[in-house]
């Protein structure tokens, strides 16, 4: 564990746009491998920076970027509001940002810039298991409740491990959907697993939101998620 977290906000191009993100980082000198934590459709919440801190704690940096920046760095409670602000992205956009986001912490320092996973929940799990599909520079990935790819070809090129935590009563991906997507593990020959939490909820992760939230299933993906970052970024 790490002794103390040291918290900024770092700015940085993709492109045109001026990104903004949170930064959660054990006070060290030492080169650390580094998780990228992807936001729900809310934005960059409290929620988001606090699973931030607790990847530091656990010896990374963790960087979770707004990817609302290219929108104005709003954030919202509001699940309508939520919505429209996730289809006002163009996924290629986010893709762009989230690469972006990459090669800002393969200049950072402190970063093994060969030692960098990614994780999201809800449209975030959706860009964790996207991201690696394009960037080989992600050597893991733990999408927790995103969207799989449909055609399933993104899957490919898939370039690193996947562990895809889904919730068996989520009323947004289908037990079809996850199906599909270990299908196209097996098809395409990609190192990856799926843990399906029965009777719990989309978005099962998400402790600040007591009609969700499920501790047993979210203490059990919070421990398998560590471990699945320790064997792949060490």
């Amino acid at each position: 564990m790490a002794a103390s977290i040291r918290e900024t906000t770092v700015q940085y191009q993709s492109g045109t746009v001026g990104m903004k993100a949170f930064v959660a980082a054990p006070q060290t000198n030492d080169k650390r491998p580094a998780v990228i934590v992807v936001q729900e459709w809310w934005g960059l919440t409290d929620h988001i920076k606090d699973i931030a801190r607790r990847y530091a704690a656990e010896g990374y940096v963790a960087m979770a970027p707004d990817l609302y920046s290219r929108l104005g760095h709003v954030l919202t409670t509001d699940a309508g509001e939520a919505g429209k602000l996730m289809n006002t992205l163009k996924q290629e956009d986010s893709l762009a940002d989230l690469n972006a986001t990459v090669a800002y912490l393969k200049s950072v320092p402190e970063v093994d810039a060969a030692r960098i996973g990614v994780t999201g929940f809800c449209m975030g799990g959706s860009y964790a298991l996207m991201l690696p599909c394009l960037n080989p520079g992600i050597k893991a990935a733990v999408p927790f409740y995103g969207q799989v790819p449909n055609p399933d070809t993104p899957i490919q090129k898939l370039a690193c491990p996947v562990l895809y935590l889904y919730g068996e009563d989520d009323g947004w991906i289908t037990k079809a959907d996850v199906q599909r997507l270990a299908a196209a593990l097996k098809k395409y020959s990609k190192t990856g697993e799926i843990k399906t939490y029965p009777g719990a909820p989309h978005a099962f992760f998400r402790d600040t939101d007591p009609s969700v939230y499920r501790p047993e299933a979210a203490k059990d993906a919070w421990a398998r998620t560590k471990a699945f970052f320790k064997q792949h970024l060490g």
